[in-house]
């Protein structure tokens, strides 16, 4: 008697296949996917793995501190600050997650920053990809996230490698562009010692160009690699600008941060941009006692800033001034009374993809004023290394290494994507060590071909159940904006533990046994723990059985089965 096949009317998002038959010569397979959320990650984060390993702690025999660290090892594979990153990091992981078309997105970045305070509370140490020693040494020039990443992708391979730093300590724009409510100093010098403890050195206060030149440098070490970041605020280039009153918001919280006096308390402090060093200056003259405002010659939604710190800026008290363009510092007696500005307007879109500010005629209007913080853009400081130094100001590298003009001379951060963010500076410092291990070996580093991207309509996404994202732990924001205090509480191991579970493990199995419990054929059976070649090897496929049917793809939640 043949077997009749009936056809499910599936769910929207299921992935469907046609068939008018019993079966068909199609046969499934386990086929990984790359989840989207670590596709659109600069950083190549094993999201979907950190996530699931922590989800699946209890399943698999792990109780929250041994999947806590387990994770964390996983995670730091291509992050090694990852209680830096979960603090600071834009999150584009989040915009990409598969779970924002069933409720929301999982809460990637707070999960990260739980995973890498977990490390530094317990004290976990980074550990060698094996026995092998190198004796050439690399030097790393600079100690923001692009040099921190690459030393520690050499220095667990084997190599000894050297960062020359020019500030008295390491991390860069982290330490010195980031206010301590968002990253505080201690987190930064945790991460930092554990990468030290794997073998790097780092010498502080070591100017290239004046402490030692970058000839002696390429002399003394097999490979260099330049992560000098943007260090340089840029200028309005208006009358009045200089003298007394205008300090550049680079310099501004660079002084700060490094704790030496500015005197901003009962002052009228405009800040002129809307990027990130924008919000951020705003925010910390307003915690010493100024009265701060933006001026934004574009409005809210074409600032560069992250929309999260723009809307802190706002609970905050701080009006910011939209579609105004700085024309002339007014002065009088040589002091900062006010800024003249011009009303704008936006036009077409410029080179940025964002509607060009277009001056209105006879609008200019003055803004009181007893200090202006320019913060439009910045740009690296070449002392030593002019050149490398292209025609726009920056350094040109090969997209894939990250290598120089000159071989053995790799480049990577802010000083090659123009001002990126933390997680790419990351990403291209890991590149760059990787490259530079096989310029040292002599041998040519391979292409990646990373399997395809899991979309959401691929999915059978009714199998998962609605479940609220967890929200962030915030100082309220009268009472935060008096104090240096961390606004933001990582989340406690409950939470953290109910939030990984939200993950819908895309393109890998999660064993939910759908294929298992669906297939009508006994073509598939169960893997028992002692028989897993992996973590995710759950069930196998017997075919002999297998007529064909799509059955087991067809209610696969997670896209991992593939009909071929």
């Amino acid at each position: 008697m043949a077997v009749v096949l009936k056809t499910r009317k599936r769910e929207i998002g299921a992935a469907t296949y046609s068939r008018g038959r019993e079966g068909s010569h199609l046969r499934p397979s386990y086929v990984a996917k790359t989840p989207p959320c670590q596709n659109a990650c600069p950083s190549s984060n094993d999201i979907r793995g950190f996530l699931t390993t922590i989800a699946q702690g209890d399943d698999n025999g792990l109780a929250m501190e041994a999947a806590a660290e387990k994770a964390w090892r996983l995670l730091t594979e291509t992050n090694p600050l990852p209680a830096v990153l979960g603090r600071v990091c834009p999150h584009f992981c989040e915009t990409d997650c598969n779970r924002q078309y069933k409720d929301e997105a999982v809460s990637i970045n707070q999960i990260e920053r739980f995973i890498g305070d977990f490390g530094i509370s317990n004290k976990l140490a980074h550990e060698k990809l094996g026995d092998d020693s190198h004796s050439e040494r690399v030097a790393v020039v600079g100690s923001g996230p692009a040099g921190l990443s690459c030393a520690f992708q050499l220095a667990r391979r084997g190599y000894p490698v050297t960062i020359f730093e020019a500030f008295p300590k390491s991390g860069g724009m982290l330490r010195y562009g980031i206010p301590s409510y968002r990253l505080p100093e201690d987190i930064l010098d945790a991460e930092v010692a554990a990468l030290e403890a794997l073998g790097v050195e780092i010498r502080y206060e070591t100017r290239i160009g004046a402490d030692v030149s970058i000839e002696d440098i390429k002399k003394d070490y097999d490979a260099v690699f330049l992560g000098i970041g943007a260090h340089e605020g840029w200028n309005l280039g208006i009358p009045g600008e200089e003298g007394e009153g205008v300090m550049n918001a680079v310099e501004f919280l660079n002084k700060v941060n490094s704790g030496e006096d500015v005197d901003v308390k009962g002052k009228k402090v405009l800040i002129i941009g809307g990027g990130n060093s924008a919000v951020d200056a705003a925010r910390v003259s307003l915690r010493m006692g100024a009265e701060p405002q933006i001026v934004y010659r574009r409005t809210r939604d074409e600032m560069p800033a992250e929309v999260e710190e723009i809307e802190d800026t706002e609970a905050e008290g701080i009006h910011i001034e939209f579609l105004a363009a700085p024309v002339e510092v007014i002065r009088e007696g040589g002091k900062v009374t006010g800024l003249k500005v011009q009303k704008m307007e936006l036009g077409e879109p410029d080179d940025s993809g964002r509607r060009r500010p277009v001056p209105v005629e006879g609008s200019e209007f003055v803004i009181d004023a007893d200090m202006v913080l320019p913060a439009i853009g910045q740009g690296p400081r070449f002392g030593g290394i002019e050149a490398f130094k292209d025609e726009k100001g920056w350094i040109t590298v090969d997209e894939a290494t990250g290598q120089t003009a000159e071989k053995g001379v790799y480049a990577g951060g802010d000083v090659t994507n123009r001002l990126g963010t933390v997680t790419e500076a990351i990403g291209l410092g890991r590149k760059a060590a990787e490259a530079i291990d096989y310029y040292i070996r002599g041998e040519e580093m391979p292409k990646e071909y990373p399997p395809p991207v899991v979309k959401f309509d691929k999915m059978a996404a009714s199998y998962y159940s609605p479940a609220d994202r967890a929200q962030k732990v915030m100082q309220p924001g009268d009472e935060r904006k008096t104090n240096f205090n961390e606004i933001v509480s990582t989340l406690q191991a409950e939470v953290a533990l109910e939030e990984t579970k939200r993950c819908m493990s895309c393109g890998m199995c999660f064993d939910c046994g759908n294929c298992y419990s669906f297939c009508s054929y006994n073509a598939i059976k169960k893997v028992t723990p002692e028989n897993r070649h992996h973590d995710h090897e759950f069930y196998k496929f017997y075919l002999d059985t297998c007529v064909g049917c799509a059955k087991c793809a067809e209610e696969c939640p997670c896209a991992y089965i593939d009909m071929s």
